[in-house]
């Protein structure tokens, strides 16, 4: 493998691909398939799936953060989300990293909006894979339920397309709009992100101990 890559197929403080819990995820959700993109393309719908968005489950620390505590959670916003595919990748010898950026978000929930008097996330996250001798970008935050709750279309991942969000729902009612690229990283930039959203939201605990899923019950009951 070209050396300029190695950082990227082993463990780092987040990306913890060396978990014997990770590994074994990695290993059951490729199964057979034999093909790098395969690979990452069945590592992506487990992780987009497997795992539920909740975007009030932020902790900003590096336990809060790795993939192992995600997977162990079973719900995640969508940088640990990011960083889980990253991790199972790397579990496989898939080259990946984690990028951010800044976009105008139309999913959110009574609560959400009150407490950041914005539609705009900072620091949004979706993990980078290297295949076919190409970083493409896949993005598994929402899960199939919260896509089909919302009228959202499902992100799919083919191995060879960006997969970001897009810009319109399935009412044609817009929904997410990239403002700001802020680069790929080898791990998360933590100090970079707490600063950032203290900055601009005052806070990054507003909605621990609430409930996302009722939440977005009620957001899409009429």
């Amino acid at each position: 493998m070209n050396a300029a890559l190695y950082e990227y197929v082993h463990p780092s403080a987040t990306i913890d691909s060396d978990h014997a819990a990770v590994s074994a995820f990695a290993r059951e959700k490729t199964g057979n398939a034999q093909d790098v993109a395969q690979k990452a393309i069945r590592l992506y719908y487990a992780v987009r799936d497997g795992i539920r968005y909740d975007p009030y489950a932020i902790d900003l620390t590096v336990e809060g953060l790795k993939a192992s505590h995600t997977l162990s959670a079973g719900r995640a916003w969508c940088v640990p989300k990011a960083i889980l595919l990253a991790a199972c990748c790397r579990a496989m010898g898939i080259p990946a990293r984690l990028g951010f950026a800044d976009v105008r978000n139309h999913l959110s929930t009574a609560r959400m909006r009150e407490a950041m008097k914005t539609d705009v996330f900072y620091w949004h996250g979706y993990t980078a894979i290297y295949l076919d001798g190409v970083w493409v970008k896949a993005t598994p935050a929402f899960n199939i339920e919260l896509c089909e709750r919302f009228r959202i279309r499902p992100l799919e991942f083919d191995g060879r397309s960006d997969a970001i969000y897009h810009p319109a729902d399935l009412n044609g009612n817009r929904h997410m709009e990239y403002l700001r690229y802020r680069g790929e990283f080898t791990d998360v930039p933590i100090d970079q992100i707490i600063e950032s959203l203290q900055r601009e939201y005052g806070s990054t605990t507003y909605w621990h101990s609430a409930d996302f899923d009722h939440d977005a019950a009620l957001e899409t009951a009429g």
